[in-house]
């Protein structure tokens, strides 16, 4: 049965998607937004087609709801309070305290919600209709931010004193679903299915930034059950910030005095410094550089950056940039788990984290911003694991057990840096 193609609001698909992936929206039975991203042929041509209808029995997100005494009480949003030393805002929903765990000692759930439907299992509270996929994305059911139709977000004050401004978290949070098979590794994925991951980054990145009140848009990667992972399935996460995150408001305020000293874009000069200096460059493609940067922190880091100026989020990427992308973040994820020797050669599946900087939605400081991925990871040896303690944590001040030379070289152990494109 032949479907007509989806058509998103804001995003422009490239070529290859208009060929090669198939978009189908669907809500879940809740209401919730979900889409899937299709690359197998079938689907792409429309020959096949996904389930649609989520059978589960789930109430309306936005229903009100009773309270103790009967009463009916609107959807509520979670809220965020600002730090007044920091000026950080904190968003804070405590139903967050009862999602499903699947990963480590604390585990709930008896089935994984990121799985696709499995007839017959016990647990059929999974989030994909379907009972395959390629890539999925959805709204998070246990969102650390969501919009309220209707609301308009409102400064209040805690226990009235105007230390403590907070108001409705109206963000957006979603997950995106990397595999259907719970025991996959990112890593293991062939470099086709990390260029469809690559185009629903850059899909969600342009739709999510037309929604009301977003200010940042921040695709991420947690992996590991180290790092904190409660659902052990190969995905990632987007959130839709209503502010700008700390992290890119400090890297805002240093790109933005660069620019405004030398009239240059410290990004771009960073990266380049990097490539005229080499030893830390670690990959190399045609439309990509990754390297360790020479002030890293964590025990393992490295930036990955376009070659291309003026890239500012990864909607703008063009075709060939998003392969080299797919091709680049499918040797770094390999490589990684082969960074530290357990002696048997094998290596092991990093924890880690990957954290993709975009330029802010509306911020007069974006153009003096560009693209890049910061991924991470707090292992510092094979059975060791760096804590982020007093200094670390309590004074954001990092000590570093290594050097960025060092990390650099163990990388140039494991694999030549110029690696061929692919696509």
């Amino acid at each position: 049965m032949m479907t007509d193609p989806y058509i998103p609001e804001h995003y422009t698909p490239t070529a290859y998607e208009q060929a090669h992936i198939r978009i189908t929206p669907t809500t879940l039975a809740d209401g919730r937004d979900f889409f899937y991203l299709d690359d197998e042929p079938d689907y792409v041509s429309g020959k096949k087609t996904r389930e649609l209808h989520d059978p589960r029995h789930l109430a309306d997100r936005f229903a009100p709801t009773r309270d103790k005494d009967g009463n009916l009480v609107p959807p509520q949003s979670p809220i965020m309070r600002k730090d007044p030393l920091t000026g950080d805002w904190i968003p804070m929903n405590p139903a967050r305290m009862n999602r499903p765990i699947t990963a480590g000692k604390g585990a709930t759930a008896k089935g994984n919600p990121l799985a696709a439907r499995k007839p017959g299992d016990p647990y059929q509270d999974g989030e994909v209709p379907d009972t395959d996929y390629d890539v999925v994305v959805f709204e998070n059911r246990f969102p650390s931010m969501r919009q309220i139709p209707g609301v308009t977000p409102a400064i209040t004050y805690v226990d009235g004193n105007k230390l403590w401004p907070q108001r409705e978290a109206n963000g957006r949070c979603e997950v995106i679903c990397f595999d259907p098979d719970e025991n996959s590794l990112p890593a293991a994925l062939p470099v086709s299915r990390l260029r469809t991951v690559v185009e629903a980054w850059a899909f969600r990145t342009a739709e999510l930034s037309r929604l009301p009140g977003i200010k940042q848009v921040f695709p991420f990667e947690n992996h590991g059950e180290e790092i904190g992972v409660s659902l052990a399935h190969p995905h990632g996460q987007i959130y839709a910030y209503p502010f700008i995150a700390p992290k890119l408001e400090a890297e805002l305020e240093h790109t933005q005095a660069y620019h405004d000293k030398t009239g240059g874009n410290l990004l771009h000069d960073l990266l380049h410094a990097e490539l005229d200096a080499k030893e830390r460059v670690i990959l190399r493609n045609s439309t990509w550089a990754a390297y360790v940067p020479a002030a890293a922190r964590w025990p393992l880091e490295v930036h990955v950056a376009p070659l291309r100026d003026g890239i500012l989020t990864l909607d703008q990427l063009n075709d060939d940039e998003r392969w080299g992308l797919a091709q680049m973040y499918s040797t770094l994820l390999k490589r990684g788990n082969a960074f530290f020797d357990k002696g048997d050669g094998k290596g092991m599946n990093l924890p880690y984290i990957a954290a993709w900087h975009q330029a802010p939605v509306d911020d007069p400081r974006r153009e003096n911003y560009r693209l890049n991925l910061q991924f991470f990871s707090f292992r510092r040896a094979a059975n060791k694991i760096k804590y982020l303690a007093g200094s670390e944590s309590g004074m954001a001040a990092w000590i570093s057990d290594t050097t960025p030379e060092a990390i650099a070289a163990r990388f140039h152990q494991l694999g030549p840096v110029d690696i061929a494109d692919e696509g």
